[in-house]
């Protein structure tokens, strides 16, 4: 889970529903560069969540998910609360579970208010 989600509501809310969250602060310091954790999340086969919709987009993030096969999902909605934004992540775990089983190697997916998994980078067939 990466710094922007914060350290405890929405990891605990994750936690809550019976995943297995390891939090951005836990591991790197607060201004550790996101290739960085985006290396140690792929080496380990963690899944990134993020609300950085400019992830994908910036070119040495954009390496590095590819290069460490890093499967990210990123908070589209704004101006939520740490308890709402744990509640759209818990809503939407069932359709992040089949986007990690129906794709392999590095990608980005948005996760709607409403819990609706999109992929988004790299353009492939996804299956919802």
């Amino acid at each position: 889970m990466d710094r922007s989600l914060g350290k405890f509501k929405v990891a605990a809310a994750l936690r809550n529903a019976g995943a297995t969250v390891e939090v951005h602060d836990d591991h790197f310091p607060q201004d550790a560069p996101d290739e960085e954790w985006l290396r140690v999340a792929g080496e380990n086969g963690w899944v990134a969540l993020t609300k950085d919709k400019n992830i994908r987009f910036h070119t040495r993030e954009k390496e590095a998910l590819m290069a460490y096969g890093v499967r990210a999902f990123v908070l589209s909605a704004k101006a939520l609360s740490a308890e709402e934004m744990g509640q759209v992540f818990v809503r939407a775990l069932p359709k992040i579970a089949r986007a990690l089983n129906e794709n392999r190697g590095g990608f980005v997916a948005t996760v709607t208010q409403g819990g609706a998994v999109n992929l988004v980078w790299p353009k492939r067939p996804f299956h919802r």
